[in-house]
């Protein structure tokens, strides 16, 4: 089976006016994408189907190994033995399946983690219990001291992330998260219809190069910033996040309680601060 791209083409009508004209059009790809578990804990090997996502295509691995660090299933590069794609006889779509085997010593209780899922993704329960199962899988609290940005840089930043998103440029339909260092610059960018998964895909990427925890970077997304998203930077370490769009008041509530820095609508010359001013340097009075 051919692997999938990150687009693909359709022929549309385009309209200009009344006038239409059939061309060709690039879309965003969006396909399932399962992640498999294998543990060898207490001596039998077991293969769980944790989590299907909607996905674009690329990155598969980063997007596992993000997903089980940013949920507090492993913590260190090493608790993963390998990831790979499904190799089962008469499974067509290999592709859309990815494996990762945990280390031995890794202790891994699917229905425990039933549970944290509902915690983490359930829209009827209430902060308190979801503070608590963030605060559960957070494993290095966010250092209290920088990265320190001032307006200027905030306000570029999210200029930066939108420059480099290639897909982007392409389709018009695609979420970007990027890394920054305090001095404003891009370590690392990746794209996903799924703006969860793109958080997921840049905090596995430097999960798997051993770069974890981020203390000293600063996290950028291209919407919203949602619960789970402040959640995944929480346990990746992530003190500074600036996002294009609103928070919700479950995120403003998640960067408060771990001291985190959150800055929405972070467009143009202008910006808001919803918590941790402190980081903030330089602002007039």
């Amino acid at each position: 089976m051919k692997r999938p791209g990150p687009t693909t083409t359709a022929t549309v009508w385009k309209v200009r006016g009344t006038r239409p004209m059939q061309e060709p059009d690039r879309l965003a790809a969006e396909e399932p994408m399962e992640i498999r578990v294998e543990s060898d804990a207490r001596d039998q090997r077991e293969t769980t189907s944790l989590s299907v996502t909607m996905r674009t295509p690329g990155n598969d691995f980063e997007l596992a190994a993000g997903f089980l660090f940013t949920e507090g299933i492993v913590a260190r590069k090493r608790d993963i033995t390998r990831i790979e794609y499904c190799t089962d006889p008469g499974v067509a779509q290999e592709y859309n399946i990815v494996s990762v085997v945990l280390h031995p010593d890794v202790e891994f209780r699917a229905d425990r983690l039933a549970r944290h899922f509902y915690m983490s993704s359930s829209c009827g329960v209430c902060g308190k219990t979801a503070l608590e199962a963030v605060r559960v899988a957070i494993r290095d609290p966010i250092p209290k001291n920088g990265p320190l940005l001032d307006p200027k840089m905030i306000v570029g930043i999210p200029e930066r992330l939108r420059k480099d998103q290639a897909l982007f440029s392409e389709t018009g339909g695609l979420h970007a998260a990027g890394l920054f260092d305090a001095a404003g610059q891009l370590s690392s960018l990746r794209e996903d219809v799924g703006r969860h998964n793109a958080v997921d895909k840049v905090v596995g990427e430097a999960f798997l190069a051993g770069r974890t925890p981020l203390a000293k970077t600063v996290l950028a997304v291209s919407g919203r910033s949602s619960f789970e998203i402040l959640q995944k930077a929480a346990v990746a370490g992530i003190p500074f996040v600036i996002a294009v769009g609103a928070p919700s008041s479950l995120a403003v509530a998640i960067a408060e309680e771990f001291g985190m820095t959150l800055v929405g609508f972070a467009r143009g010359d202008r910006f808001n601060i919803y918590a941790g001013r402190d980081r903030i340097v330089n602002l007039a009075g």
